[in-house]
C-alpha cells in the first residue's frame, strides 16, 4: 500500500515551464555540437542496415503491405531517435545536473518547487526528442522513404513518445545509486528495445512467447504507431498502442516525479 502513495498526482505549477527555459537556453549556446548526433546516427544505420543489408532483402512483407526494406527502416530510425533522446536526456544528463553540478539545489532555492524542477526536465527531454525526430524526419525524406506530408504527423506522436522514455530515464535516475548504475537499464532495457521492438525486422518472425514480451516493451508500440503513419496504414492496432502509450506516460511520468522528489528530500 505504501507504494502507492508514488502515483499520486504531483503539485506541479506553471513555473516548471521556467526549467524547459533554462534547459533551452543551455541547449541553444551547444547546437551545433548538439546537432551533429541526431543527425549522423541515421544516416549510419540507413547506409549500415537500408543500403548495406537493404541489398539482400529488397522488399518485406507488414501487415499486409509489401514494401522495401529503407522503407519499412525508416520508421523505426525515428522511433529510435526518440527513445534514445528522452532516455538518456532524463538519465545520465539529469543525473550531472542532480548529483554534480547541483543545479537541481540552485532552482529548488527559487520559488519553484522539487515537483516543478522535475517536470521541467520530463518536458525538456521530450522536446529534445521531438527536436532529433524532426532531423531524422528531414534525412529520411530526403532519400525518399517517406512521404514528408504524411510524416509530419509524427512530430506530436515524438513528443509524447519522448515525454514516455523521459519518465523511464528519470525513473532510474532516481532509485540509482551513482551514474555508473545507469549501464544497467541501457544493457538490459533500452538495447533489447532497440533490436527486438519491431525496428529491424517484423515481430511476426519471432517465436509467440518473444513476440508476447516484445509488446511490453514501450518502444515496440511506438514504432507500430509511426510506422502505420508513414506508410500510411493507420488501423485498430495503432490506435491500441496509441491508448497504451498514453496510459504508460502518465504512470511513469507520476511515478518518476514522485520518486525523484523522494531522493531530492533524502
Amino acid at each position: 500500500m505504501s507504494f502507492i502513495k508514488y502515483f499520486r498526482p504531483p503539485k506541479v505549477s506553471r513555473l516548471a515551464w521556467k526549467v524547459w527555459l533554462r534547459n533551452k537556453d543551455v541547449f541553444a549556446k551547444t547546437y551545433r555540437v548538439s546537432f551533429i548526433p541526431p543527425f549522423l546516427e541515421p544516416l549510419l544505420y540507413l547506409f549500415a542496415f537500408g543500403f548495406g543489408l537493404g541489398f539482400f532483402i529488397t522488399t518485406i512483407n507488414f501487415d499486409g503491405l509489401t514494401v522495401s526494406y529503407r522503407e519499412f527502416l525508416a520508421p523505426a530510425l525515428i522511433s529510435i531517435s526518440i527513445m534514445n533522446s528522452g532516455f538518456f536526456e532524463c538519465s545520465y544528463n539529469s543525473f550531472v545536473r542532480m548529483h554534480y553540478q547541483k543545479t537541481y539545489d540552485a532552482i529548488i532555492s527559487t520559488p519553484l518547487n522539487i515537483e516543478d524542477v522535475i517536470t521541467g526536465e520530463l518536458l525538456w527531454g521530450a522536446t529534445r526528442s521531438m527536436i532529433n525526430a524532426g532531423i531524422i524526419i528531414l534525412v529520411v525524406s530526403a532519400f525518399g522513404l517517406v512521404d514528408l506530408t504524411l510524416v509530419l504527423l509524427v512530430i506530436p506522436l515524438s513528443f509524447l513518445g519522448g515525454l514516455l522514455f523521459s519518465a523511464m530515464g528519470m525513473l532510474f535516475s532516481a532509485i540509482t545509486p551513482n551514474i555508473e548504475s545507469l549501464n544497467y537499464p541501457v544493457f538490459l532495457l533500452v538495447t533489447p528495445m532497440l533490436l527486438f521492438s519491431g525496428t529491424f525486422f517484423p515481430l511476426s518472425i519471432l517465436p509467440g512467447a518473444f513476440q508476447a514480451l516484445a509488446f511490453i516493451f514501450p518502444m515496440t508500440h511506438l514504432v507500430g504507431i509511426t510506422r502505420g503513419i508513414t506508410l500510411n496504414s493507420v488501423g485498430m492496432p495503432q490506435f491500441y498502442s496509441l491508448v497504451w502509450v498514453l496510459v504508460a506516460t502518465i504512470l511513469l511520468t507520476i511515478l518518476s516525479i514522485n520518486l525523484m522528489k523522494r531522493r531530492l528530500i533524502q
